[in-house]
Formats: structure tokens, sequence, C-alpha cells
């Protein structure tokens, strides 16, 4: 899916997703990814949902987001609910939900002005 609206509200949007990619800004990405609306970290190591660990996570947790989008892959895939305790301690809540869906909320969050970090596998 290709996204049109510019409205400059993050130097780290994502304009498009397909099966094995995900475009942030004019970046065509392949592999797994943090994103925060002033950060981009191209290469988070699982690159399977299956491989996720809570180090992982906390990776993500370091950004100090209110609220953390993981975007399983083309499906929904609920993680241990061991993995995710440690950013529920932190006050992080958590979301989620395909990549798809993952992408849209990390957008219409970061236009929200919302402190929001998105951690995506791959379509």
């Amino acid at each position: 899916m290709r996204f049109a609206e510019d409205d400059n509200t993050g130097q780290y949007q994502i304009r498009a997703y397909a099966a094995g990619q995900i475009t942030v800004n004019d970046a065509v990405l392949t592999h797994s990814l943090i994103i925060r609306n002033d950060r981009l970290i191209s290469d988070w190591p699982p690159q399977r949902f299956e491989e996720m660990t809570v180090e992982h996570l906390l990776s993500a947790a370091e950004l100090r987001p209110e609220i953390l989008i993981l975007g399983t892959g083309a499906r929904q895939h609920f993680p241990h609910p061991a993995l995710l305790a440690p950013l529920q301690a932190r006050g992080i809540g958590v979301e989620v939900m395909d990549t798809a869906a993952a992408c849209r909320t990390y957008n219409v969050l970061v236009a929200e002005g919302r402190a929001v970090v998105a951690a995506l596998f791959m379509i």
C-alpha cells in the first residue's frame, strides 16, 4: 500500500509497505526495524517473530515510548506475556498487530504528536 499525504510532522514516516519491504521516507528497507519520529534503527536483529527476545523489545523501550506498536508480520501473533512484562513494568503500553496495521497506526499516532515507537517485522 502506498501513502500519499505528507504532513511533515516527523522526520521518519512510513511511506509504503509491501511483502518484504517497508519504505521509510525515501529508503526501501527489507529487514526488521524500529522507528520513532526522530530515529530509525534499520537493522533490528530479529528477522522473524519467533526470534524475538526480551532484549530485542528492551532495545525499543530504550527510545522511551509511551506506546510501542509491535508489527508481527503478515499475521498478528501475540508474544508470550513474559516478553511484554518488562515493558509494562516501565509503563509502556504495547499494541500488537500485523505489520500493515502497525504501519498505518504508527503514522496516525506520529501525526497526533504521540510518543510512539514501532518495532516491525516484514510482511
